[in-house]
């Protein structure tokens, strides 16, 4: 019996089960109960959900991969993920569900942005609510390909279009039916998994075989002629520390991490929510990059892993084959479940996101303003569907490996952090920041973010290959993308009026909400 196969789908089963009776269960009847639960999700759910749909199938692919091949130098991005993490729980977490509260119960982000400033302009909105389909779209394409990358590995004779289908059909059928609650809770239980398997195979790497670290410094020649070489000094490239760094400012405009934030039950959770979210990344990265340098130290049966892995360019497959090499198939199976998982958890958020998007922020303030809530909830899973499709042909063109996987999250990411990033930290903690001010920086991070991929990253070559006017900067774009953010925010709120009194008052009411949850969680303790 093919203990994998059977172990993948009762792992499937369970994901569309939990979809279905979420389905049953909760009846869906307004767009808040679909998109956002009706705020009730607890401490725990929140926390795992929140980290899960963040650590993409690039947790176990692309990063391991990429300290595999090149060294310690890509551990940066891991540790800034892990401060942005740590920095968006404590500083952001609390305040954004105050103040999604008190901006008239806002459901999405670019609703809770117009609510915030208490005006009838679509703009922000609709601005926000594009920024999301463009980026949620290849934010999806990405977790196409990272799961079928594993199908196709596990299961050579499988056509890969047919092993795409399968894995899009499954994340679809369940985010369709359950919601924001059948979400929340596959990505609760894939968050378990994905930590099991990431803390599983370095305790077992060293008792199972030897590893030989005078190995890392060896040079490994690929049969494409691509040269590894094993950097283990941190420290020795600056543009590397601060490309890794920056990833942690992505955090502040992910939208599928801080709707987390806004659909927990009550602000007085947040505190539990934010050490069990902060842990998991700890231990999940740690274990990610101790897998990666084992890897290319280990020896099994007198083969030397990295040589054979980056001989063959194949060092995003260091998990896959770790988890056959040194478990039983059942246990393997369970372990290969969890790339699945850590794409799925992070790709159905996203489809929910961009959904609510497009529903409560394009749908019905600008087509159908007499939409009611049963119409918008079919609205929203017929926009799942459609984005599933335009990413599945993205995927299916944008070829397949670590390095698809990363060029995809990479953009999607910056993405975010450059248009939300630095809007979304004023909102909650400047009184005086205004909706021109907001307008203007959830615009120009994107342009900037956008010009800077196209004409001053290596990406750029994908785009405009031949023009003399490329520079390769080797800056990630999200840098001067927030920077570019920030100025525009804070330079066109002081040239703007100062907002209206509602509107400071929706400032103070929601930090009015802070500091009393505050005063609660203190009593409850």
């Amino acid at each position: 019996m093919n203990w994998e196969l059977f172990v993948l789908i009762l792992y499937f089963s369970t994901m569309l089960g939990i979809g279905i009776f979420m389905f049953i269960r909760s009846r869906s009847k307004t767009d808040k109960d679909y998109f956002l639960g009706g705020r009730s999700t607890g401490p725990w759910v929140t926390a795992m959900s929140a980290q899960a749909s963040d650590m993409s199938a690039w947790l176990l692919m692309g990063l391991p991969g990429s300290v595999l091949a090149f060294g310690l130098g890509q551990i940066w991005i891991g540790i800034g993920l892990l401060i942005g993490t740590a920095l968006n729980w404590i500083l952001i977490a609390k305040r954004l569900r105050c103040f999604s509260q008190a901006t008239n119960d806002s459901i999405t982000v670019p609703q809770y942005l117009s609510n915030r400033f208490a005006t009838k302009s679509k703009g922000l909105q609709v601005s926000c609510a594009i920024v999301f389909l463009v980026c949620f779209t290849i934010y999806v394409a990405s977790a196409f390909v990272a799961g079928t990358d594993v199908f196709v590995t596990l299961f050579p004779n499988l056509e890969r279009w047919v092993a795409m289908l399968i894995f899009a059909a499954i994340l679809i059928i369940y985010t369709f039916l359950g919601g924001y609650k059948a979400v929340c809770w596959t990505d609760f239980f894939q968050g378990l998994l994905m930590l099991a398997a990431v803390l599983a195979v370095p305790l077992i790497m060293v008792f199972a075989g030897d590893l030989e670290f005078s190995l890392l410094s060896n040079e490994i020649i690929s049969v494409g002629g691509n040269s590894y070489a094993f950097n283990t000094n941190m420290f020795s490239d600056f543009r590397e520390i601060i490309n890794g760094l920056a990833w942690g400012l992505g955090y502040f405009g992910m939208p599928h991490s801080i709707v987390r934030f806004m659909g927990i039950k009550k602000a007085s959770m947040v505190k539990k929510s934010e050490i069990v979210a902060i842990s998991w990344v700890t231990l999940a990265l740690s274990a990610v990059v101790l897998i990666s340098v084992f890897g290319r130290a280990f020896v099994l049966d007198g083969v030397s892993l990295g040589e054979l892995l980056l001989y063959g360019d194949s060092q995003k497959l260091i998990f896959i084959t770790l988890a056959r090499e040194l478990f039983p198939a059942i246990i393997a199976g369970l372990l290969l479940s969890a790339i699945i998982a850590a794409s799925m958890s992070t790709a159905d958020s996203q489809l929910l996101v961009a959904s609510s998007s497009f529903t409560s922020d394009i749908y019905k303030p600008l087509i159908r303003k007499s939409a009611r809530d049963k119409e918008t909830l079919w609205v929203g899973r017929g926009v799942v569907v459609l984005i599933s499709i335009i990413a599945f042909v993205i995927a299916a063109v944008g070829g397949s490996g670590a390095q698809a996987i990363m060029n995809l999250v990479e953009c999607a990411w910056a993405g975010f952090g450059s248009a939300f990033g630095m809007v979304i930290i004023l909102s909650v903690f400047w009184r005086r920041f205004t909706y021109k001010g907001a307008l203007a920086g959830v615009i120009t991070g994107a342009l900037v973010d956008l010009i800077f991929l196209m004409f001053f990253t290596d990406t750029a070559t994908t785009f405009i290959s031949g023009y003399t006017f490329f520079i390769d900067t080797g800056v990630y774009e999200l840098i001067p993308g927030f920077i570019a953010s920030a100025i525009a925010s804070v330079s066109v709120t002081l040239l703007d009026k100062e907002p209206s009194k509602e509107v400071t008052d929706i400032f103070d009411n929601a930090m009015s909400l802070a500091n009393n949850n505050e005063e609660t969680a203190s009593v409850e303790a």
